[in-house]
């Protein structure tokens, strides 16, 4: 146990100093001068001549090399010396201070959101457990919610809530009433996705016998829905970690839009203005919330689960069926059908012609969803935005599935390094790739691909501990099964399922990073015809032509409506297949168990 401790510390430390160097190196991996961004910051009429420069570069300390740069940050950052700002020339402490008090203030009021929305998921499958229902459900309320980009629920919020009703202030940090807006805009997707995974498990916890014995002792739904809750909880807790750590750092876009000091937006504006000394400060705080957020949910964890995990005597969930009937199967299919429709009738059409005189004109049989701000079709643009949008988030999510699988099965190594990468916003990560590789497509597909990873392998990470500590695994360990037949015929069944349903349910949460990346210059260029970039571009303008925005989103909703249930079908389908099997054949539930 002390070994395995002192692995995850010094995983933790082992990603904070390499993020933290990869920070502080920016100008010189990016290739550009920093001194000539602080010059046009500090003084844009002033000429960047040589002299100027060179100026620059003395007072900033860049004449003396990254090595000793980054020694001086290191040891001012020993002394509590973070530096100051090479735009403002204030201290950089006080002010990643000030920012993060703010984040945390938004994260504790989105926080109830989420716990709101989860709760409002898994009620009706917790009451249907306690009666003596365990079916499995298919998730798509969740998956709809958990698909609703952050950016455009802000600004639908703060359109209908604020401009349209005028119960809420729409800008600024003033007061609690300031706390609402944001806090939804980042609390029901988050909500919804840790809903959706709780609700998922809950069904197959319902199966295990201890579950009838308590039934058999007389307990009551109450005792039993909170003892169903703590078995079922601990595999997810990681995932808690992550979504509360994302909830700070995740929130760029809704800081942006509702103009919240944060730090987030702290750290976008460091990274654009290559303000070196604020955007590390801002990254470190990001990076210490997350491997304290991950530590504490370790020890909750452990917690719950005692000493079962320990001297493995888990039990595990058997594999809970899930039976479809016709709305089932005709939600997704009548889904597939309208998105294939709407594919198929906008590529006819031509996605980057301009008509002047039908700017942001209603939807009409010239152009069935209307036109966007420069007069082209919206349908048009949809449908040739599908390839690349669903493409490249599907080949982003089934890399982060393989890496999280692969490094699932070494918790403890990467545990700290998995922490460390979700506290790195996709919008930041993705100005780090874009110093050093240049913005492009292929650079913010890695760098959402970099943040994207982590979540699953948490999820992958637990799931491995406990089927690894599960009573059957003990049994075939002492029949002498060798460790590398145990790992491929129970543990990695066992985890390869539950983790791809993540990995699906994250898919347009994928789709929606790679288009803010866009949004922002680094990803797909405009006049590309990418449904995120569509969404950023029509915010401006989203009360006059609400279909330039919304058409993407319901496809992005179509998109993890269909995931989701397919993915459903497929379980079910498996289930069948394992019930089939001839009798005394190992499953890949775990034989012996």
């Amino acid at each position: 146990m002390r070994t395995e401790s002192l692995r995850v510390l010094a995983s933790r430390c082992g990603a904070l100093a390499l993020i933290t160097a990869v920070v502080g190196l920016l100008p010189w991996l990016s290739g550009r001068d920093p001194a000539l961004s602080v010059l046009r910051a500090l003084s844009a009429e002033q000429e960047p001549t040589r002299e100027a420069l060179d100026a620059v570069r003395r007072q900033l300390g860049l004449d003396a090399g990254p090595v000793s740069m980054l020694t001086r940050w290191v040891s001012g950052l020993l002394r509590g010396d973070l530096g100051r700002s090479w735009i403002n020339g204030a201290e950089v402490l006080p002010s990643v201070l000030s920012g993060l008090g703010v984040s945390l203030t938004l994260m504790g009021a989105a926080l109830v959101v989420v716990l709101v929305v989860s709760a409002a998921l898994c009620l009706p499958t917790l009451l249907r457990g306690a009666r003596g229902d365990a079916a499995a459900t298919t998730g798509g309320a969740g998956a709809a919610l958990a698909a609703l980009p952050e950016f455009l629920l802000a600004a639908v919020l703060l359109v209908t809530l604020s401009v349209w009703l005028g119960w809420f202030p729409p800008y600024g940090w003033d007061g609690p009433l300031h706390l609402v807006l944001p806090a939804l805009a980042l609390g029901i997707p988050g909500g919804a996705v840790l809903g959706t995974l709780l609700n998922d498990a809950i069904p197959a916890v319902f199966q295990e016998p201890w579950v009838a014995v308590w039934r058999s002792w007389g307990c009551t739904r109450s005792v039993l829905v909170r003892g169903v809750l703590r078995r079922a909880l601990p595999p997810l807790l990681p995932q808690a970690g992550l979504v509360v750590v994302g909830l700070t750092g995740g929130a760029v876009a809704v800081e942006v839009v509702f103009a919240v000091p944060g730090i987030g937006r702290s750290a976008l504006g460091a990274a654009r203005a290559q303000d070196v000394p604020m955007l590390q400060g801002s990254v470190l705080a990001l990076l210490l919330l997350g491997l304290l957020a991950g530590a504490v949910v370790g020890v909750v964890r452990r917690r719950m689960l005692g000493p079962a995990l320990r001297d493995a005597a888990l039990s595990l969930p058997p594999h809970t069926r899930w039976v479809p009937n016709r709305l089932h199967v005709a939600i997704p299919l009548g889904a597939a059908v309208l998105m294939a429709v709407v594919i198929g009738w906008g590529l006819l059409r031509d996605p980057l012609r301009i008509d002047a005189a039908a700017r942001l004109a209603s939807p009409a049989w010239a152009h069935p969803l209307g036109t966007d701000g420069l007069g082209r079709d919206v349908l048009a643009r949809v449908a040739h935005g599908a390839p690349a949008t669903i493409g490249v988030a599907v080949a982003v999510c089934a890399c982060s599935y393989v890496l999280a699988l692969a490094i699932g099965f070494l918790p403890n190594v990467a545990r700290g390094l998995a922490e460390a990468a979700n506290a790195v916003p996709p919008v930041i990560a993705g100005i780090l790739v874009a110093a050093v590789l240049g913005p492009g497509t292929f650079g913010a597909s890695l760098a959402v691909a970099l943040v994207s990873w982590p979540p699953l392998a948490a999820h992958a990470a637990a799931l491995v501990e406990q089927t690894r500590a599960a009573t059957y695994v003990k049994a075939h360990r002492a029949l002498g099964a060798s460790p590398s037949r145990i790992e491929l015929r129970h543990v990695l069944p066992a985890v390869a399922g539950p983790v791809a349903r993540n990995a699906v349910l994250r898919l347009p949460g994928i789709a929606l990073a790679l288009a803010s990346l866009g949004f922002l210059g680094l990803g797909a260029q405009p006049p590309a015809p990418e449904w995120g970039l569509m969404l950023a571009e029509s915010l401006p303008y989203i009360e006059r032509a609400p279909l330039a925005a919304l058409s993407p989103a319901v496809m992005l909703l179509l998109v993890a409506v269909v995931a989701m249930s397919l993915s459903a079908l497929a379980s079910a389908r498996a289930h069948d297949l394992r019930r089939r099997q001839p009798v005394g054949r190992p499953t890949s539930s775990g034989a012996g168990r």
